[in-house]
């Protein structure tokens, strides 16, 4: 949850910070939006943590995200479009994160789910 408000109350920081290249002021409007989602998805991962049985369509969604924000980084990097020291930590988390929730999502099981 941090990193969407970082996103919402500090774009411009956050994004220097990350030692990407500086954002036009405009880019603060996107940038906030993605902070919305960032801040969902965070009280998200609590709720489906509780019971992902129950939850297993999301907790899928959120290990997809997690794939597709670990590829990007991947591709980014490895293009040379990012260094890698500013890719590092976001895909270290997405690792952790998409380990984590293979782990939980293990006791999940798809039959029982309803959507």
């Amino acid at each position: 949850m941090r990193l969407g408000g970082l996103y919402l109350f500090a774009p411009a920081f956050f994004i220097e910070w990350q030692e990407l290249g500086p954002i036009t002021e405009d880019m603060g409007y996107p940038l906030a939006m993605l902070a919305g989602r960032f801040l969902v998805y965070g009280v998200g991962m609590f709720v489906i943590a509780r019971s992902p049985q129950a939850n297993a369509f999301w907790l899928d969604g959120m290990i997809a995200i997690q794939l597709v924000d670990l590829a990007a980084g991947v591709f980014y990097v490895t293009t040379g479009v990012v260094p890698f020291a500013a890719a590092m930590v976001p895909m270290f988390n997405a690792t952790l994160f998409t380990v984590l929730m293979f782990w939980v999502r293990g006791g999940v099981n798809p039959k029982a789910v309803t959507v």
